[in-house]
């Protein structure tokens, strides 16, 4: 799938042709350099590593500078690797917004925010000892049972407990552009994309 890589900016809200307010997330998509081509002669697949962000040469290995010289740009924060273009890029070309038109449907990958430690309730939605009625002193948020004793005599795996929530890899599929800003390589999706602001997501077509 082709696509890109941006920053989340933030969300916003703006009014359609009704008056409806529709949430929506601003994203920072490229521009990309192309900072390596694959083939199926030398690497057995074709594909187009993109990169966004220039990175400080103090935080830059050796290896990497040498990877980014060739493509005649500065070392980048994030490289991810995408198929499936209908253009053909060569090796320090830039890839920017114009990639998307205004309502087209696209996929968004983030990192969801990272919670911590989290009981049932938070973290598998559990309704509480009860449903949180009286008489059930200090024990509202508790987990209940959660094996037999004499069989199995154990907990099986995959039981839904506490522990810890977020920073997992998510997709959300089937979000409309909402308006392509180019000038200033902004994005207007519809809906929430996961990760917290000015975090690193990839739009996908």
């Amino acid at each position: 799938m082709s696509g890109l890589i941006g920053r989340k900016i933030g969300m916003t809200s703006i009014f359609d042709e009704n008056g409806k307010n529709i949430p929506c997330t601003v994203i920072e998509a490229g521009p990309c350099v192309v900072t390596q081509v694959r083939t199926n002669a030398v690497d057995g697949y074709e594909a187009l590593q993109l990169g966004f962000d220039d990175k400080t040469e103090k935080h830059t290995v050796k290896a990497e500078e040498g990877h980014f010289k060739k493509a005649g740009t500065a070392a980048k924060k994030k490289v991810v690797e995408f198929h499936g273009f209908d253009e053909e890029f060569k090796l320090g070309d830039s890839i920017d917004v114009n990639l998307f038109t205004e309502g087209e449907f696209v996929d968004v990958v983030g990192t969801s925010k990272g919670k911590g430690f989290q009981g049932v309730v938070k973290r598998h939605g559990f309704g509480g000892v009860g449903q949180a009625t009286h008489g059930q002193h200090n024990r509202l948020r508790a987990p209940g049972s959660v094996g037999a004793s004499s069989y199995p005599s154990r907990v099986f795996k995959g039981m839904r407990m506490a522990g810890r929530m977020g920073g997992d890899n998510v997709t959300v599929q089937n979000l409309k552009v909402l308006k392509v800003v180019a000038d200033k390589n902004l994005l207007v999706i519809k809906g929430c994309v996961p990760g917290c602001k000015n975090s690193y997501v990839i739009i996908q077509k």
